[in-house]
């Protein structure tokens, strides 16, 4: 089996047998694809079952080399590992290549947050004179307001929208759905987005019930949310690196902060395991010490 068919025949044993995302599909056949690429640059003819551990131990310094970063370097590594595993459920080789590599070591880097001032910042820097001005605004107040990811942002419908009761349903990873509570200053401007500025834009067939559209009609994104934010973080002067997913950050560390009950925020958050959400907490201790140090008269 040649690498293109290996690919197809993976592609949709990830989506008709494991049932996953879109977009974790989409990663997966990527982390395969730079193998073939690897293998390309480096003028290696081969098909999958030709490729044996060292193969891959070459494949990682490459992409050492190419300056990836050891989260990327691990979940490359992971998508390979799935694919090989695939390929023996098929019985198409006998022996698993990536049995014996182990995933670089990951330090727990606690993710950067905004403060509320940093996030108003970011919202009064939106241009409502322009038509996308409003949609914008809307998004950041979703972003921050609900903790969605941006995948889920991108993804929200209008039939999802259960505003008289603040709620809005999620599609999240897995395809798993959950039901997240929306503020009133979200309603307020998604609201105005919805009736005064989406209704005026000729939509695609097929992404009617898209929540964010495009100047053309179509959904938005997840580049143009990116290229969104990063444009308004320039505007206010924040020197952070920042993306959608740090609003994520912030929503749940300022409710941390602010007391509220772990599983609900892991709930909201829809993370499977609590100890993923409980990385917000290392995040309200070092609030908490800092605290301590500009208050306590001892400290």
């Amino acid at each position: 089996m040649d690498w293109k068919s290996a690919l197809g025949s993976f592609k949709s044993y990830l989506k008709l047998e494991r049932s996953l995302s879109a977009n974790t599909i989409d990663a997966y056949l990527r982390d395969v694809e730079k193998l073939y690429q690897y293998f390309q640059t480096n003028s290696v003819q081969n098909v999958p079952s030709d490729v044996n551990s060292e193969d891959l131990k070459q494949f990682l310094v490459w992409v050492n080399q190419l300056g990836m970063l050891p989260p990327t370097q691990a979940r490359v590594l992971s998508g390979l590992k799935a694919f090989f595993k695939y390929l023996i459920l098929e019985k198409l080789i006998k022996n698993d290549p990536s049995a014996l590599l182990e995933s670089p070591k990951l330090s727990r880097k606690l993710p950067d947050t905004l403060n509320i001032i940093e996030i108003n910042k970011l919202i009064d820097c939106i241009d409502l004179s322009r038509p996308e001005g409003m949609r914008n605004k809307a998004i950041l107040e979703i972003l921050y307001g609900c903790g969605l990811r941006v995948s889920e942002l991108t993804g929200l419908k209008l039939s999802n929208l259960y505003l008289d009761i603040d709620f809005i349903k999620i599609t999240g990873k897995g395809n798993k759905e959950r039901l997240v509570p929306i503020g009133s200053e979200a309603i307020k401007y998604l609201r105005i987005y919805i009736n005064e500025i989406r209704v005026h834009i000729p939509v695609k067939t097929g992404s009617e019930d898209f929540v964010f559209l495009n100047r053309r009609g179509g959904p938005l994104s997840r580049v143009m949310v990116f290229l969104i934010i990063k444009d308004l973080a320039q505007s206010a002067g924040i020197k952070k690196s920042i993306s959608p997913h740090t609003f994520r950050h912030s929503f749940a560390t300022h409710l941390i902060e602010g007391g509220a009950d772990l599983r609900a925020v892991q709930e909201m958050l829809g993370h499977e395991s609590i100890t993923t959400t409980e990385i917000y907490t290392h995040l309200d201790r070092d609030y908490l010490r800092d605290t301590i140090i500009q208050f306590h008269p001892r400290s």
